[in-house]
């Protein structure tokens, strides 16, 4: 970027912080992820940019709130415009005047989710897709999505036209996308597929670990005049513990075996796929406890404020989230109360502050009637103002755990406490 200074030619690296114990169990860890873009202090909120924009903002704005990375979509950016102009551009940060660290991840949950139409069962909502095991038509939503041993032909949810991500084709997607962080090619399972498939899976994702692996190292070699790019395994294995446990060591020893022979291993590791929430810390844990201490865990997705919580006690360094942003185009926000809806009738006429502890300039700048005005006339700005808010609101959380982390368990579970008791003070 002609107004940053250029980036770093330091490979990313990972120094561990204060470990935290909480009931004579590790209660995660505080780090710094060293990047050629710049540092992130652990754990970190990663906001979703998916298609090189965090939806309603600018870079600068999403500066603002204090976030310290974004990460974007390989999926959606190889469909349009195509990894090829961002690479023109000098890599995602250069193309969205990003200057900071950015993330990609490889595309398969969108290949799956949308290519075969059972997003919402991924996200164990409502809805159900039909025959999720063969990978076969979602006649209701006339999708396709066709997964065999060398990769998943699906088809473009913008246009209808057919395409095909391999392993190697997601490497050479995200290093032309040029993030400090991407992520290997894995097959997204669903909670309704079976026992059996999920455990061939499992075998498929490393067989293509190892695939993306070695084209990681082949195009880093030849890609020179780019700065390094650190690739990270995925771990599946759905809600079963010895699947989890088994995918992990499988990554860990392949990146290993690379190592030893001189070669890229894993800079890093993210959780992935399927699994109900009220399992998320155990499963979380089941894989933080076979990873390697050295390495960054990254968490594939999270939903609410306590998921926080859950997560950096049971060993996440960082984690993605499309729900602040989401929120704030639907019209809420977070507050330290819980979330409000500030569409309702009640704030027609309120004139105090958006909120008044103030996560972000227009917290105390802005209205409720205001706001409420605005979404009202449907003009964007009202969801800028909240995407503002909410990002802000969730990066000082995040920015507060770590504090609270590093004071010690004491200082972490009284911040918890007093957090999560005002916040759910009115959920059962």
């Amino acid at each position: 970027m002609s107004d940053h200074a250029p980036p770093s030619t330091r490979p990313t690296t990972f120094d561990v912080g204060e470990r935290m114990v909480l009931d004579g169990t590790s209660g995660g860890r505080t780090g710094v992820i060293h990047t050629p873009h710049g540092d992130i202090a652990t754990p970190a909120f990663i906001p979703v940019g998916t298609k090189a924009t965090v939806k309603t903002l600018t870079p600068d704005q999403v500066r603002s709130t204090g976030a310290q990375a974004v990460l974007a979509n390989a999926y959606h950016l190889y469909l349009q415009p195509g990894h090829g102009v961002l690479d023109d551009a000098g890599g995602l940060g250069e193309f969205m005047r990003w200057p900071g660290p950015t993330y990609t991840d490889s595309g398969g949950f969108q290949v799956m989710s949308l290519g075969v139409g059972f997003k919402k069962v991924i996200e164990m909502s409502a809805g159900a897709a039909a025959k999720p095991d063969d990978s076969a038509t979602n006649k209701n939503q006339g999708r396709l999505a066709k997964v065999d041993e060398d990769g998943v032909t699906f088809t473009s949810h913008l246009d209808g036209s057919r395409h095909r991500f391999t392993p190697e084709v997601s490497m050479q997607i995200q290093h032309g996308l040029g993030a400090d962080i991407i992520f290997a090619f894995d097959e997204l399972t669903t909670l309704m597929n079976t026992r059996t498939y999920q455990e061939r899976s499992v075998e498929r994702t490393r067989r293509w670990a190892q695939r993306c692996l070695d084209e990681h190292e082949r195009l880093s070699l030849e890609r020179t005049h780019r700065p390094g790019q650190s690739l990270w395994g995925v771990v599946q294995g759905a809600q079963f513990e010895d699947l989890r446990r088994q995918a992990v060591r499988g990554l860990v020893e392949m990146s290993d075996r690379a190592e030893a022979e001189g070669r890229r291993g894993f800079g890093g590791y993210g959780i992935g796929g399927a699994l109900e929430k009220e399992n998320l810390g155990t499963i979380v844990g089941w894989c933080t406890e076979e990873l390697p201490e050295d390495r960054p865990r990254h968490l594939l997705g999270i939903s609410e404020p306590d998921d926080i919580f859950t997560a950096v006690e049971n060993g996440a360094d960082t984690f993605d989230c499309v729900a602040p942003t989401r929120l704030a185009r639907h019209g809420g926000i977070y507050t330290l109360d819980g979330r409000v809806n500030m569409t309702r009738a009640q704030f027609r006429h309120d004139h105090s502050p958006l909120d008044p502890n103030g996560f972000s300039e227009v917290s105390l700048e802005y209205s409720r009637a205001y706001i409420h005005h605005l979404f009202k006339a449907k003009e964007f700005l009202g969801q800028t103002l909240l995407t503002l808010h909410n990002l802000a609101f969730v990066v000082r959380l995040v920015d507060d755990v770590r504090a609270a982390m590093a004071a010690g368990p004491d200082a972490y579970l009284a911040y918890k406490t007093e957090f999560m008791g005002r916040y759910y003070a009115g959920k059962k």
